[in-house]
């Protein structure tokens, strides 16, 4: 078999589990409020979103989730300069919540129960030899990509697991599969935020963002400061509170027992 072939076949395998898992192996949750919320993530955490997303959210009285994968830290990603590790530790000072995106961002679709279980270890260790206070509660599938056959394990590691299927969390969600829009440039225009805000507000549900980078020419992954801005500035508006994935599952009754 080639390797153009198998790449395909890899990339078909992981949309079909991811697809999978939107139906199967959850871990079904009843929101306890109905109060909309929304939450800002940045996942593989690019220096930008450190050093321009979150002093954005700050003056808004809100915090962000970052997703972090210990073996990006200060690495070119082709697209960003991956934070520091003075990053980590000031976000976390700073009320921001660390995050699971794995340690080395490989497709968990492609992984074993031991392989996986390796590479969240290995990223515990990683970021809290940085922080020992820093715990590492939720998780976010590097590339969106889900597996049922690992859900019940994140389950048992994480009180959450978030990928990158559009839509408002409400009524009962599942907990390992949580829905997440886009806040990059090439996916949402102010009108499409405007919408998700709308429909946060008629259901009472949890709105969550993901991006990347942020800066004035973002990567195809990320956005500009103005859109980000629009974002919080709609969430003002509709006196929205913008609270991270930790507090968020607080919130909804889904918090660490």
């Amino acid at each position: 078999m080639t390797r153009p072939l198998r790449s395909r076949l890899s990339a078909l395998r992981a949309r079909v589990g991811n697809r999978l898992a939107r139906h199967f192996g959850s871990q079904p949750h009843r929101l306890a409020t109905e109060r909309p919320m929304v939450s800002f993530t940045f996942d593989d955490a690019p220096e930008s979103a450190a050093s321009v997303g979150a002093p954005m959210l700050e003056d808004h009285g809100g915090r962000a989730t970052f997703y972090i994968a210990g073996g990006l830290l200060n690495r070119w990603s082709g697209d960003w300069n991956g934070i520091g590790e003075s990053d980590v530790v000031a976000l976390h000072g700073r009320g921001h919540e660390i995050a699971c995106h794995t340690f080395s961002h490989p497709r968990v679709t492609e992984l074993g129960a031991a392989a996986l279980t390796a590479e969240i270890e290995a990223n515990r260790r990683a970021l809290q030899a940085l922080d020992a206070s820093i715990r590492l509660e939720n998780f976010a599938y590097p590339y969106g990509l889900a597996s049922v056959a690992h859900k019940k394990l994140l389950k048992a590691t994480f009180r959450s697991s978030r990928g990158i299927v559009p839509g408002v969390n409400h009524g009962v969600i599942d907990l390992q599969f949580l829905r997440a829009t886009p806040l990059v440039c090439a996916h949402i225009d102010h009108a499409g935020i405007d919408r998700a805000f709308d429909e946060a507000r008629a259901t009472g549900g949890w709105l969550i963002f993901y991006s990347h980078d942020v800066a004035g020419s973002p990567s195809p992954h990320g956005c500009t400061p103005a859109l980000l801005r629009h974002a919080l500035e709609a969430a003002s508006r509709r006196q929205i509170p913008i609270i991270t994935v930790a507090q968020a599952l607080q919130q909804a009754g889904a918090g660490l027992s």
